[in-house]
């Protein structure tokens, strides 16, 4: 059928230290895109908070992140939050928690078609072979049972984009598989150099069918350093954060100049973990 639209998941993974007003917008500005292109679905949005283990600096405990992050997200019917990574004892590369999504739409899909293929007698070999007597009559008043699992596409900005070429922050053949079997989708300011970025690396630029640059045209800069940096200094935030993230870190006090030092001088874990094995750029993961 070449009207069937490809369904599509958006995940975030990130500090969301805390979440703001750019983070949602992010997800909104990628289902436009996907959906203005007229071939894909997006059926869900994922934000997934990193976990402490992460050891960013100013990165306070994933409890209250992944609390603001339901809280910002409580009236979005398409937009949840996902606890999983932020409830690992170790820090989890993002391939990893790529591939953990995946496979949770994959075994939700099996269920539900076994559910669909009622009776359950007809499920082996026989089923198929009787299925063309029966299914056509079905087939006119629902959709089509043969469904494709979901695409699960990483959403990002153009700075983890950009942080692709760090040494040590990516293995390399992440990249690769991030690209090659799930796809980016790069929220971008207008005539950022995100396609130049792209240009520049050899496995993007094989891979750039699989790269989605959406360009921002109402652009928005709210970072969450910037959020941490006026609650320190005690200046409002409202407006940049949805109200109940604003209420939720002032009854909580949650940012502070004592917060941000945590972690200081502390060497992020991907950089610990991949600067420690001379390997790792060879390493399988």
């Amino acid at each position: 059928d070449p009207d069937r639209k490809t369904e599509v998941v958006l995940l975030a993974c990130g500090s969301f230290n805390p979440i703001t007003n750019m983070h949602l917008r992010l997800f909104e500005l990628a289902k436009d895109y996907f959906h203005e292109t007229g071939k894909y679905k997006v059926i869900k949005g994922i934000i997934s908070p990193v976990g402490d283990a992460y050891k960013k600096k100013g990165l306070i405990s994933a409890n209250h992140r992944v609390t603001m992050a339901k809280l910002a997200t409580k009236n979005s019917d398409w937009v949840e939050v996902d606890d999983w990574e932020s409830c690992q004892s170790e820090w989890l590369e993002t391939l990893k928690v790529l591939r953990y999504h995946h496979q949770k739409l994959l075994s939700a899909d099996v269920t539900n078609s076994l559910q669909d293929a009622v009776p359950i007698t007809k499920l082996g070999r026989k089923r198929k072979q009787e299925s063309n007597r029966h299914e056509p009559i079905k087939k006119k008043n629902q959709s089509p049972v043969v469904k494709s699992v979901p695409q699960v596409k990483l959403l990002c900005g153009s700075d983890m984009l950009e942080s692709f070429g760090i040494p040590n922050l990516w293995k390399l053949e992440d990249i690769t598989e991030i690209v090659e079997n799930h796809g980016l989708v790069c929220i971008s300011r207008a005539g950022n150099n995100a396609q130049k970025f792209i240009y520049e690396s050899d496995i993007l630029w094989r891979h750039k069918n699989n790269i989605h640059l959406v360009e921002e045209w109402i652009t928005n800069d709210i970072s969450s350093t910037k959020i941490r940096r006026a609650l320190r200094r005690g200046q409002s935030i409202r407006y940049l954060v949805p109200d109940v993230v604003q209420a939720y870190i002032e009854k909580n006090r949650l940012y502070s100049p004592e917060s941000e030092d945590r972690n200081a001088g502390v060497l992020l874990a991907p950089l610990q973990k991949h600067a420690s094995d001379p390997r790792s750029s060879q390493a399988p993961n």
